[in-house]
C-alpha cells in the first residue's frame, strides 16, 4: 500500500523542523458521531498564504490558498493542492526555519469539524463548522503541473448583514474655512497632512491602493504592502494619506518608488470593516473603530484625533509645523467623492 505521507517526509528535515514527522499516518478509531476534522493555519513563508487540512482517509489533505477562503460567493480563489500532512498538523503553529520547506511563522487561524458532501480526485464540496469559519465550499482542479492548481468557491450566502467589500469608494474631501467652527465642542480635528491621499484596499493579506482619482498606485507604493499582511486576515477599507517626514519633522508628499525611512501612510478613516459597511456611520464611532483596529508598523500609523478641541489641534499642528487642520462634524457621515461643508480645512497660519 503505497505511504501516503511519502512526500511529506521527503520534504522535511526531523532533526531540523519543530513539524511533526510521524513514521507512518495516523488511523483514527472512528466511532458514531464522530466528525471529520479541519484546521486553517496562517503561513507567513515567503509570502503570506493560509493552509487548509482535511482530515482524510488518516491523513490531511492539503490546499495552500493564497487570499484565505472566498468569505462570499462572488470570487473564486487560488487554492494549491500541496502533499498530505500527517493528522498531528491538526494541532500545529510554531517557526518552521529559514532554509527549510515552509519556512516562516505558522499559527492556527481556524480549526473545527465538516461535513463531506462530496471528495472525488478532482472536486471536493465540504461544509465546514469551525470558530471562525463556516458555510459550503467547494474546491475544484483546474489543472497546472501534476494537477496542483485548483481553484475554492463559496457556494451558500455569507452571514446575514455580511456586505462584499467595495471596489471604489471615491474620497470625501473637506472645504476650506478661514477659522475653526463656533460649535468646536460638535466637532472633531485631525492633523492635517499634505502628501498623496490615498484609499487602501486590504484583503487576504493583500493590498490594492487607489489614488483620488481612483487609479490604481499599488505598485508605485510597495512598501506599504506589509501593511495588509500585518492586518492579515483582517479585511478592511481605510483611507488615507501618504507621506514622509524629513530629519527636521516637516511633512512632505510620499515619493513613488523604494520605501524610505521616513516613508508613511497616515490612516484617518475606516469605511468597510469585515463585512460591514461604516460609510453611513457617523464619524466619531468610525474613529472609534479605527483605533479599535489601531494599524500601526513601519511605514503605516493611525495619528490621534482630538474630539471637541480644535483650538488645541490648531496649536498642536502650529507647533509641529504642519498647514493646518481638518474639522469634522462628529455626526457627519462619509460622502464619497464630495466636497462636504461637513468637514472643513483650516490653515494653521
Amino acid at each position: 500500500m503505497a505511504d501516503p505521507l511519502e512526500e511529506y517526509r521527503r520534504k522535511r528535515d526531523a532533526a531540523r523542523t519543530p513539524e511533526p514527522v510521524p513514521r507512518r499516518a495516523a488511523r483514527r478509531k472512528k466511532t458514531a458521531g464522530d466528525a471529520a476534522r479541519f484546521v486553517i493555519q496562517q503561513h507567513h513563508a515567503r509570502s503570506l498564504h493560509w493552509d487548509l487540512r482535511l482530515e482524510h482517509e488518516g491523513v490531511l489533505a492539503s490546499w495552500a490558498v493564497p487570499r484565505g477562503l472566498p468569505r462570499d460567493t462572488g470570487r473564486n480563489h487560488l487554492a494549491v493542492h500541496t502533499e498530505d500532512h500527517p493528522m498531528e498538523y491538526l494541532d500545529f503553529s510554531g517557526e518552521i526555519p529559514a532554509g527549510e520547506y515552509g519556512g516562516g511563522r505558522m499559527t492556527i487561524h481556524d480549526r473545527g469539524t465538516y461535513r463531506c458532501e462530496k471528495w472525488r480526485a478532482d472536486e471536493v464540496v465540504v461544509v465546514l463548522d469551525g470558530e471562525r469559519t463556516d458555510g459550503r465550499y467547494v474546491l475544484f482542479a483546474t489543472g497546472g503541473k501534476e494537477g496542483r492548481d485548483w481553484m475554492v468557491r463559496r457556494t451558500d450566502p455569507p452571514p446575514p448583514g455580511w456586505t462584499s467589500m467595495p471596489e471604489l469608494i471615491p474620497p470625501m474631501r473637506p472645504t476650506r474655512a478661514a477659522r475653526l467652527p463656533r460649535d468646536q465642542a460638535d466637532w472633531g480635528y485631525e492633523l492635517r497632512w499634505d502628501g498623496v491621499r490615498a484609499m487602501a484596499y486590504v484583503s487576504g493579506g493583500r493590498l490594492r491602493l487607489l489614488d483620488a482619482e481612483g487609479a490604481e498606485i499599488t505598485g508605485a507604493y510597495p512598501w506599504l504592502r506589509e501593511l495588509a499582511e500585518a492586518l492579515a486576515p483582517t479585511e478592511a477599507v481605510l483611507d488615507g494619506v501618504l507621506v514622509r517626514v524629513d530629519a527636521a519633522g516637516r511633512v512632505h508628499p510620499a515619493r513613488a518608488g523604494r520605501a524610505t525611512r521616513d516613508a508613511q501612510f497616515m490612516v484617518v478613516d475606516l469605511l468597510w470593516l469585515e463585512g460591514v459597511t461604516s460609510i453611513d456611520v457617523p464619524y466619531a464611532q468610525r474613529r472609534e473603530l479605527l483605533d479599535g483596529l489601531a494599524p500601526a508598523g513601519p511605514h503605516w500609523q493611525t495619528p490621534p484625533w482630538f474630539p471637541g478641541t480644535g483650538a488645541e489641534a490648531l496649536e498642536t499642528a502650529r507647533q509641529q509645523g504642519l498647514p493646518g487642520v481638518v474639522a469634522k462634524r462628529l455626526d457627519s457621515v462619509y460622502e464619497p467623492g464630495r466636497a462636504s461643508r461637513r468637514w472643513l480645512s483650516i490653515d494653521a497660519a
